[in-house]
Formats: C-alpha cells, sequence, structure tokens
C-alpha cells in the first residue's frame, strides 16, 4: 500500500512539474507569434491607409485646382465687361445731366413763341433760328456718343421705356397707346438714360357704357 501511494505521489508530482512548463512554453510561443501577426496586419493596414489618403490628396488637389482656374475665368469675364461697359457708359452719368440743356433749350423757345410781347419783335425768328442751331449741335453730339431721342408717340406703352403722368380719353384709338409727350425720353446704346414722361389713351367711359 505503501507503494502504491509512493507510486501515485510520483505520478502527481511529475504532471504538476510539467504542466507550468507546457504553459510557460505554450504561453511564449503564443507571445511570439502574436506580435509579429500584429505588425505585418498594423504594416498592411497603413499601406492601405497610406494608399487611400494620396488619392484622396490627388483628388483633392484636382478639384481644388479646377475651382481656382474657374474662379480665375470667371474674374477674366467681369474684367472684360467692366472694362467694355466703362467704355462704352463711361459718359453716362455726365449725359443724364446733360439733357438738362435740351429741356432748357425747348422751354426757352416755347416761352419766346408765347410771349405776347414778343409776336410783333421782327428779330424773334432769328433769335429762335439761333437756338435752334445750338439745339441742333447739341443733339448731333449726343448721337455721335450714342444718345438718341425715344420715339414714342402712336407707339404701346412700355414701362421699360415710358413713365405715365396721365391718361386721355379717345374713343378713336385703343386703350395703352401713348398719345402726348410731356418731356422726351433718352437712351444710351442699349441703356435707358432717362424715360419719356407721356400721357396714355384710354377708352371713353360714356361711349364704353352705351355699348
Amino acid at each position: 500500500m505503501e507503494n502504491l501511494k509512493k507510486e501515485e505521489n510520483k505520478i502527481l508530482s511529475e504532471n504538476q512539474e510539467e504542466t507550468p512548463k507546457d504553459k510557460e512554453e505554450e504561453a511564449s510561443e503564443n507571445q511570439e507569434e502574436t506580435p509579429k501577426d500584429k505588425e505585418e496586419e498594423a504594416s498592411e493596414n497603413q499601406e492601405e491607409i497610406k494608399e487611400e489618403t494620396t488619392e484622396e490628396k490627388l483628388s483633392a488637389s484636382h478639384e481644388k485646382l479646377l475651382r481656382v482656374m474657374a474662379e480665375m475665368e470667371n474674374q477674366r469675364r467681369r474684367f472684360e465687361k467692366e472694362k467694355k461697359e466703362a467704355f462704352e457708359f463711361g459718359g453716362f452719368n455726365f449725359a443724364g445731366e446733360s439733357l438738362a440743356l435740351i429741356d432748357n433749350i425747348d422751354r426757352a423757345i416755347t416761352s419766346f413763341l408765347n410771349d405776347e410781347s414778343l409776336k410783333n419783335n421782327k428779330d424773334l425768328n432769328k433769335i429762335i433760328d439761333s437756338i435752334e442751331i445750338i439745339k441742333k449741335d447739341l443733339i448731333s453730339i449726343f448721337k455721335k456718343n450714342g444718345v438718341e431721342a425715344i420715339d414714342c408717340i402712336n407707339k404701346k406703352f412700355d414701362p421699360h421705356f415710358h413713365q405715365a403722368m396721365l391718361e386721355v380719353e379717345n374713343g378713336n384709338i385703343e386703350a395703352g397707346i401713348v398719345v402726348q409727350e410731356i418731356q422726351k425720353g433718352y437712351m444710351m446704346k442699349s441703356r435707358l438714360l432717362r424715360p419719356s414722361l407721356v400721357g396714355v389713351s384710354k377708352k371713353n367711359e360714356k361711349k364704353s357704357e352705351k355699348k
């Protein structure tokens, strides 16, 4: 019996001695393999990240370059447009203010013609003719610079070129036709310099009620 117990204890002691050793070896093997595998996986992931990052950077740089080129082209077009407008309409404000000269000349002629004290004056026609010559010269200068009067009489009323000051009943003309010019309007090339102040026809209310 004692011998059997000794044998059993011997076997147990051997198993106890071997087990930690085996565990250490297995652990060491796992420790040796795991970091290596992790390093390889990490390096592969880093390479993939680098490749993706490079492609993204190239794509972003390309988009940025396109935006810069588009902005430069837009700026060039704006500059060309502003340069053209400055050349064509540089005297726009000056021309608008100069229209007062023509208005005053027209008022002066009307005033002379309506003045009872000047009607018997032999020199009245000479004075008016002289003023008309000045007016024609001024209009000629305006035309050379692209400024011309708007032809509005018997035209359909257009709010882009006309400003209605009053309505005139007229049964012979359809409604919305310019029948009176109170003040001349002017264009400077394709741009409105001053709208025409006009009287516009409207239907005769009495005639329309009878119908």
